[in-house]
């Protein structure tokens, strides 16, 4: 009796349950919110097509013009000069920059340069005897001939006989042979072939130098030189001589180079050709990373906008009404961050800030500056 009590009861609370969900969900209001059309504000600008100047980027390296490997000759010990031969030392052009010992060197030439004096010398006595129209002027060059000083050239030979004469007594032979070893000589001492600044040295003084090692670097801080490459599309339109603005990274100077060279061939893995921009001023050192910009062409009855407005690659947005509309294109010079457009018709609105989520027929409102509005 009690299991069929309990069993009534159960199914009974089955039923009502159904039957009061089922009153819940019939009393149950459904309220859907009304949706709101978002109106998105663009910036805009109303296009203008004028004469557009195309500017190639480029960037590099400065390098000295005028630089110089310095390398011995000869085999000697460094000696000290009036300067020490360290990195950052200037030199007056033709101020001695290395001098090596060459006495013993030096010993060989005076020995070589008395024996041409003794054959000379010698011959005086026939040529006073012999020919004695030549006697006076080897007479003047013999008085002249100093021990001390480079040996001067041999008085001009215009007759046949003198030239046997004096090719026969072995003459010329020690001659050559004395300015061969004055030649020599000479290398013993490395002179600045124009004022500048040691940038590298590798030996100090007291050290043996050996022949063809190399000593150091001395460069011109006077002018130098940009190397940049630029894509082979602009090789006709660079011009030597051409004023190319140049910038330090990080630094709001600017300098003002000139197209110095052109290469006439093009790299093969790149496709640039190498321009070589000549740079002058005293704060300028080498080794300095400089962009530079290379003024190209003029692009007439075009316009320049930010790439990221440039859609599918030749495709803009409009405002016509509110709405947004594309308009197809023609991008004729790409930058990193802007675009060179031809093909714009005059008058129309454009996008002049990209539009996240922008999609033709798009509602949009145009932004209005109040402040310039309440100036006007």
């Amino acid at each position: 009796m009690r299991k069929i009590i309990l069993s009534v009861i159960g199914v009974l609370l089955i039923i009502g349950g159904f039957f009061g969900a089922k009153m819940i969900i019939a009393n149950k209001k459904t309220f859907k919110p009304r949706a709101q059309k978002v109106v998105k504000t663009v910036f805009t600008e109303v296009v203008a097509n004028g004469n557009v100047a195309i500017v190639v980027p480029a960037n590099g390296n400065l390098v000295a013009k005028n630089r110089v490997e310095l390398y011995s000759e000869v085999q000697g010990v460094f000696k000290k000069g009036s300067k020490l031969f360290k990195t950052g030392e200037r030199y007056a052009k033709g101020e001695t920059i290395i001098r090596i010992d060459a006495s013993e060197y030096a010993a060989s030439v005076q020995s070589a340069k008395s024996n041409l004096y003794n054959e000379l010398t010698s011959i005086m006595p026939d040529l006073r005897l012999d020919y004695p129209e030549l006697f006076p002027k080897w007479q003047s060059y013999l008085s002249s001939y100093d021990m001390a000083k480079s040996t001067p050239a041999l008085p001009e030979m215009v007759d046949e006989k003198e030239k046997f004469f004096i090719s026969g007594r072995g003459i010329l032979t020690s001659f050559y042979n004395v300015k061969n070893l004055e030649q020599r000589l000479a290398k013993y001492r490395i002179s600045a072939p124009f004022s500048g600044v040691l940038t590298e040295t590798l030996v100090t003084e007291g050290t043996l130098v050996r022949s063809g090692q190399k000593l150091g670097e001395f460069i011109n801080t006077d002018v130098y030189e940009l190397e940049v490459a630029v894509s082979k599309a602009f090789s006709d339109l660079l011009k030597l001589g051409e004023n190319v603005e140049l910038s330090a990274m990080g630094d709001l100077k600017k300098y003002t180079g000139k197209v110095a060279r052109i290469n006439a061939s093009v790299d093969q893995a790149s496709q640039t050709i190498k321009a070589f921009i000549e740079v002058k001023d005293k704060s300028l050192r080498e080794g300095m990373y400089l962009e530079a910009n290379l003024d190209a062409k003029e692009e007439t009855d075009a316009i320049q906008i930010d790439r990221n407005l440039l859609l599918e690659g030749d495709k803009i947005f409009v405002v016509r009404d509110t709405i947004l509309d594309l308009i197809d294109v023609n991008p004729v010079y790409f930058t990193d961050k802007s675009v060179v457009l031809k093909n714009v018709p005059n008058g129309i609105t454009i996008l002049s800030k990209p539009l996240l989520g922008a999609y033709t027929g798009m509602a949009v409102k145009v932004y209005e500056d109040k402040k310039a509005n309440t100036e006007e």
